[in-house]
């Protein structure tokens, strides 16, 4: 039986609060509500999310995982709850911070460790690394190594939505995540213009995390209330630390954009529990009682254990049960992982020369190598 949502009158104000500033004649549901089932998957993807990133931790100070590598813990709810808004045609680019929202968009905790091993049977075969996964079949089109840089392509992938949708229907949407510490880029305002312009399915979405690197909101922000920065575009903010919120507005937001309204502003009110990447401690610009509160009170996990225990839905041994048994799914997909291999040469040069005319990867006949001794010949 459905059961009701939970921080009713939170969501409320917040709502009514923003509806003059954002100028929607609509705005999401103030009342919500999710099955034994729902809450229970949210629960396990949000799960698994954080037992990954936390197996990611100790890899990388183990050196078996090298170069660059953000993490995602705490945040888990902005990428759970936009997938259950979403589906599969719909388009999804992001920031550098995208192993879960590739594990919400179809990859397998295997294949996404194997991929930040830099082995041939990860998500894009050992070529992207932490920071650049792809899905075609699922219209995931990566995380962006370079900051905001997915904003405008996450644009051109709305006018092809646009473009590709007939009069008069209803249009797959495309989402571009992008952090507070891009959020005063001129790139995206740039690409607002156009989205604006010619009313493309876009939602611009700032995952505020609260710091831009090493370095506040308050501090690099004029205005830290995000949703508002469209100019003449609409904007919402949502709590991203409850999957119900997110999953209730993203599904307003992408009926408003798909409509043929144009864009939309959407801000995530989130918190990273790490640093911004794995060679930056987290505590050197904020305290560890911050983190330590907002673990203890806000927490996306906690929240929906909570709401399954205080329901009846789960027990707390059904629970703890849970939580061991994806532990376990963790550390065997770990343990396969190690067990891959590094890819051949020969894919280090494949797609990214054109395909001959029957569509098969076609090399050039010589690669020249920074090191000439090992530039590649090619029959």
């Amino acid at each position: 039986m459905p059961h009701p949502w939970l921080d009713i009158t939170l969501y409320r104000s917040i709502c009514t609060s923003l509806l003059s500033i954002i100028d929607l004649e609509a705005a999401p549901p103030t009342e919500a509500t999710a099955t034994k089932e729902e809450l229970v998957e949210y629960l396990r993807l949000m799960y698994t999310m954080r037992r990954m990133e936390i197996t990611c931790d100790t890899e990388y100070k183990a050196r078996t995982i090298r170069g660059f590598c953000h993490l995602y813990d705490g945040q888990e709810a902005v990428a759970v709850g936009v997938n259950s808004a979403l589906d599969f045609n719909d388009s999804w680019i992001t920031s550098y911070r995208c192993h879960c929202v590739a594990l919400s968009r179809g990859s397998t905790v295997e294949q996404i460790i194997s991929e930040l091993f830099g082995f041939k049977e990860g998500t894009v075969k050992g070529k992207g690394g932490s920071m650049h996964f792809y899905s075609k079949k699922h219209n995931f089109y990566g995380g962006q190594g370079i900051v905001g840089a997915q904003v405008p392509v996450g644009t051109g992938l709305a006018f092809a939505n646009k473009y590709n949708t007939p009069p008069g229907e209803n249009m797959p949407v495309a989402i571009a995540m992008y952090g507070d510490g891009a959020a005063n880029q001129g790139q995206i305002w740039e690409a607002a213009n156009m989205a604006a312009l010619w009313k493309l399915p876009m939602i611009f979405c700032i995952e505020n995390n609260q710091y831009g690197m090493g370095t506040s909101i308050e501090r690099s922000s004029s205005n830290t209330r995000y949703y508002t920065m469209g100019n003449k575009i609409p904007g919402i903010r949502m709590d991203g630390m409850n999957v119900v919120a997110v999953r209730e507005g993203m599904k307003f937001v992408k009926d408003f954009v798909g409509s043929g309204n144009g864009p939309i502003f959407v801000e995530m009110n989130t918190y990273r529990y790490h640093g911004h990447s794995m060679s930056d401690p987290g505590t050197t610009y904020r305290n560890r009682d911050e983190i330590v509160q907002t673990r203890s009170t806000r927490d996306p996990i906690e929240w929906v254990k909570k709401n399954l225990v205080d329901h009846s839905m789960l027990s707390s041994d059904g629970v703890k049960e849970m939580e061991k048994g994806i532990r376990k799914e963790v550390q065997d997909a770990l343990k396969k992982a190690k067990a891959g291999s590094q890819p051949p040469l020969e894919e280090l040069f494949r797609d990214i020369y054109s395909a001959d005319e029957k569509g098969t990867n076609q090399y050039p006949p010589y690669i020249r190598m920074p090191d000439r001794t090992k530039s590649r010949e090619f029959a």
